[in-house]
Parts: C-alpha cells; sequence; structure tokens
C-alpha cells in the first residue's frame, strides 16, 4: 500500500464528535476538515488529492444517500464512510449500496476507524492515479497529427499497412513513416500495448464493437459482513 497522508473530511451536525475526530485524525499525522453540514461542505473547493469523508447518516440539511451516490458518480476520489448513533441492517445495506466503502457505528472505535481511513485513502490514491494516467494517454493522442490519428484507428483495428494505405490513399512507405511517429509519441513498444492503450481511450479496436466500452476499474468489494457483525453486537446478541 501506498505511503498516503490523505485529507479526510467530516461532516456531523454534533461539534463534540467533529472535535474528537479533530483531534484523533491529527494525532495519526492526517490532515482534516470538519463541518457541521453537507451544504458546509460542498461549499468548500473541491481538492483534487487523495481524501475521504466521514458522514453522519442523519443530517438535517441533505438526504445522506443521494449525497453518497452523487459522490460516486461524480467525485470518486473521495471515498465515503457512513458513520451512525443508531442503525439497522437495512440502513447499513443502503449506504454500502449507494457506495459508502463502510459503515461504523457510533462510538467509533479507534481500530475500525483507522482502517476505514487505510482503506479509502488507497482506494482513492488509486483512482487519482488511474485518472492521471488517463490524462497523460489523452494528452499524448492529441499530440497526433490528423494522419497519424487515422493511421493509429487502423492499426488497433487490426488492418495490415497496406489496408491502411489503401483506405487512406496513401502509399505504403508513406504509412509506416506516419506508424513509426504515432507509436513514438503514444510511447507504444507494441501493437499489443498500443491496443491496451485504445482501449483505455474508449477507442474501437480489433474484435469488439465499436460502441462497446471497457470493462471499468473493479469495484472494492464492501465489507458488509463486518457491517453486519457490528451491527449485531451493537444490538447486545
Amino acid at each position: 500500500m501506498p505511503n498516503l497522508n490523505p485529507l479526510v473530511y467530516v461532516v456531523d451536525p454534533d461539534p463534540s464528535i467533529r472535535a474528537s475526530l479533530e483531534v484523533f485524525i491529527r494525532r495519526t499525522g492526517w490532515k482534516i476538515e470538519a463541518f457541521g453540514s453537507a451544504g458546509e461542505f460542498l461549499a468548500r473547493p473541491r481538492l483534487v488529492v487523495p481524501s475521504c469523508l466521514l458522514l453522519e447518516v442523519n443530517l438535517p440539511d441533505c438526504d445522506v444517500f443521494e449525497l453518497q451516490e452523487r459522490f460516486a458518480a461524480e467525485r470518486k476520489e473521495t471515498p465515503v464512510i457512513v458513520m451512525a448513533g443508531q442503525a439497522d441492517i437495512p440502513m447499513a445495506v443502503r449506504a454500502m449500496k449507494a457506495g459508502a466503502v463502510e459503515f461504523l457505528l457510533k462510538p467509533l472505535d479507534d481500530d475500525a476507524l483507522l482502517a476505514a481511513v487505510r482503506h479509502a485513502s488507497a482506494q482513492s490514491h488509486d483512482v487519482l492515479q488511474r485518472e492521471a494516467e488517463l490524462l497523460d494517454l489523452q494528452q499524448r493522442k492529441d499530440s497526433l497529427s490528423g494522419r497519424e490519428r487515422e493511421v493509429m484507428m487502423g492499426v488497433v483495428a487490426g488492418r495490415l499497412n497496406k489496408q491502411v494505405g489503401a483506405e487512406l490513399g496513401i502509399s505504403l512507405i508513406t504509412v509506416k513513416a506516419h506508424r513509426g511517429r504515432m507509436m513514438r509519441k503514444m510511447g507504444a513498444d507494441s501493437v499489443a500495448e498500443l491496443v491496451t492503450m485504445a482501449l483505455q481511450l474508449h477507442l474501437p479496436v480489433a474484435g469488439t464493437n465499436r460502441n462497446l466500452r471497457p470493462m471499468a476499474a473493479p469495484v472494492p468489494i464492501p465489507r458488509l459482513g463486518r457491517v453486519q457483525n457490528r451491527l449485531s453486537l451493537a444490538r447486545g446478541a
């Protein structure tokens, strides 16, 4: 796991909870920003850094589950950890389905909180790394000339140089020249590597439907068993 120094956001209307979490999080060496409402938090300018959100399930100014779904769609780099003073299995399941990476009961267990933040921060780091790699690939593709892009599309579609030349109306020697420059600009050492890049850029490649998108990165499986165990213990089972 990478050495992370995440920014931990806390949204909880209880000032005593915010204060205790600020002390605890800072003691670990992590940064923290605490807010009393969802509105205050959402008004804060977005920072693209490894981060996670500790979110109280009962907020007066928003539907927490809708906020989770919004984050899952728009702010994947900030995984959500839901906190609750009282909860049941259906609430925990709903939180997980809305995108929470963990569901913690108050009073928060120190070890469980640390593990949840580390897990969420590692996920945040991975998302940011994938986004940076995709941006780099897009910039490489944007650096290609129009003809080089056409040659690239032909290559990843599985066409031979002479077929690409026939389609574009250029000679075989010209195709090879464009192909060599394209491969250098893309940083691809082989056609297989170039095809992998094309898939990441959502470009049509040989053996796929032109409208087929590559599979998304695996979604971490929520640790629901741990949630259920905690809830059972909380009920006095």
